[in-house]
């Protein structure tokens, strides 16, 4: 009573690499940005590590193992100058909304007249 020979594999076979016949999980099941993030970083980690603290007969030659020990030190600076740079950035370019402000104003203004009109001061 099984109407295909092919096997169905479970959806979370290939939780990094969705096939479209395996997509179809739940919103609450699917993996979120930060699950992938943390991940990649798992295995970026586990790659350094396996290169970087290996054996002494499987250690890659010196120059390599030298640049790769401070990787994740020099990774994490890149990182925060980028994030630095994009928050200045977002920053220098944030807009102005003139109307919102003139509206909030309003708002303000309109809010103080009430509570005066019930006898508060401000």
């Amino acid at each position: 009573s099984h109407g295909s020979l092919t096997p169905r594999l479970p959806s979370f076979a290939f939780p990094l690499f969705p096939l479209p016949s395996l997509t179809a999980l739940s919103p609450q099941a699917a993996m979120t940005k930060l699950a992938q993030w943390l991940c990649g970083l798992a295995l970026l980690g586990s790659a350094w590590a396996a290169l970087a603290l290996a054996p002494p007969g499987l250690q890659p030659p010196a120059p390599l193992r030298q640049a790769l020990l401070p990787l994740p030190v020099y990774l994490l600076v890149a990182f925060g100058c980028y994030s630095l740079a994009t928050v200045g950035y977002r920053l220098a370019t944030f807009n102005d909304c003139e109307e919102a402000a003139a509206e909030l104003q309003e708002h303000i203004r309109a809010a103080r007249a009430d509570l005066r009109r019930r006898g508060l001061r401000l």
